[in-house]
């Protein structure tokens, strides 16, 4: 494939005022202006509860990356969202899902690549393959300077400090089993990082469009093969976690299918089955918020599921 760069602006989200009110059709959000972390920069958190939430009960826990994407299209800087408060609401009405909160951890704009991007693969690479990678990123605009992935701390900051504030200000279940990460392109990446980081913590991943080319073309990328490696070590265990990958055809998604189909076997050689993992392909679906929200029911109800 000729190396092509998208000039895609989805991880720019530096137009979305942190004052604004989250506004949802279904439920509540409340929203914690800048938190604070010793591990990453200062950030929103965008907590949905839903309709008739009660301390008296205790609900599952669903973390999303890019979490000023999630509810409000009125304030995103592409005018999409995920409809999260809609898809949410009605699985739960349906009896399909348990009771459920969502954390939407809003990214931090221009950090959000070396936030995102899984660390350890990336310092397995030679310094050969760094360069390559840098030089990729600086001429896609994704960077302003070498990159140096730390995403081991962005995943400190929510297991160490935000599900810890979580768990203690709202009626949660804390246990792996009902603990869950999500999120689409980088945001992808990190989820299934954050399982494989932390199989203790979480107990099943989305990962929507995952972005295994790490960078934005393909030819001469040895990003996926530092992924393939890494995950042939370090995938937690089939039987107690769940994982779920899909991709669209269209726009940046069209690149991503002969490198999903070698995670896939990856994933069959390390036991999961369809109980456990699923991927799937969305012919015409490109790569958008608006072709997430319309499929975000499935990989809810796959990780959810009552």
């Amino acid at each position: 494939m000729k190396k092509l760069y998208f000039l895609f602006f989805f991880c720019m989200n530096l137009t979305t005022s942190y004052s604004q009110k989250i506004n949802v059709k279904y439920g509540v959000v409340d929203v914690y202006e800048n938190f604070k972390s010793t591990k990453v920069s200062p950030r929103n958190i965008s907590v949905w509860l839903p309709q008739n939430y009660t301390p008296k009960k205790k609900y599952a826990v669903l973390y999303m990356h890019d979490g000023q994407m999630l509810f409000d299209s009125t304030q995103t800087w592409n005018k999409q969202e995920w409809g999260v408060d809609e898809c949410v609401t009605k699985l739960i009405r349906e009896g399909k899902i348990k009771n459920t909160i969502v954390v939407g951890i809003w990214n931090s704009g221009e950090n959000r690549h070396p936030e995102y991007f899984p660390q350890k693969p990336y310092e397995n690479l030679n310094k050969k393959d760094k360069a390559t990678v840098n030089e990729a990123l600086l001429q896609s605009g994704r960077i302003n300077t070498v990159f140096e992935p730390f995403s081991d701390q962005y995943l400190k900051f929510i297991v160490e400090e935000v599900k810890p504030f979580i768990d203690t200000t709202y009626a949660t279940l804390q246990d792996q089993t009902n603990t869950f990460i999500a999120g689409s392109s980088m945001g992808g990446l990190i989820s299934l990082y954050a399982i494989c980081e932390y199989p203790t913590i979480f107990g099943g991943a989305a990962c929507l469009s995952t972005h295994w080319p790490g960078i934005f073309h393909t030819e001469n990328n040895p990003i996926p093969e530092a992924f393939y490696t890494y995950l042939k070590e370090k995938l937690p265990k089939a039987e107690s976690h769940k994982i779920y990958f899909d991709y669209g055809t269209a726009t940046l998604d069209a690149i991503y299918e002969p490198l999903q189909k070698k995670v896939d076997e990856i994933m069959f050689t390390k036991g999961f089955s369809k109980e456990n993992w699923t991927t799937l392909k969305f012919e015409g679906e490109e790569h958008s918020e608006n072709a997430w929200k319309k499929r975000l029911h499935i990989p809810l109800e796959f990780l959810l599921k009552k």
